[in-house]
């Protein structure tokens, strides 16, 4: 993956349906995404699909009072950067998700 291209995230994403969680639903595929770099609103609007711009308003809120996230205003709107708080949780989904991706097979809810 090119640096500062986010990441997508599929329905068969191991994040979808994760067992280990941080924060809201949507936590780790955020800090992920600001993990490549800063982004606005409606960038990490697109690569988060299904979100609903409430949710994602919401999560980016409480995300800002946990300091894992910090809003910078400039011209054109607001982007969205992580804290090195917020940096410090990329080693730990990293790890969670190569969990997940290898044991979500058989965890209960996954089974076919």
């Amino acid at each position: 993956m090119n640096p500062t291209e986010l990441p997508s995230f599929d329905s068969r994403c191991p994040m979808r349906s994760f067992p280990i969680q941080i924060g809201g639903r949507w936590t780790a595929m955020i800090i992920r995404c600001l993990a490549q770099r800063p982004c606005r609103f409606g960038e990490l609007r697109r690569h988060l699909t299904p979100i609903s711009a409430k949710a994602l308003s919401e999560t980016l809120h409480v995300m800002e009072e946990q300091g894992y996230v910090r809003r910078r205003p400039f011209d054109e709107g607001v982007t969205y950067h992580l804290t090195d708080h917020g940096r410090s949780l990329v080693p730990i989904f990293d790890a969670s998700r190569t969990w997940a991706a290898r044991h979500l097979p058989e965890y209960p809810d996954h089974r076919g």
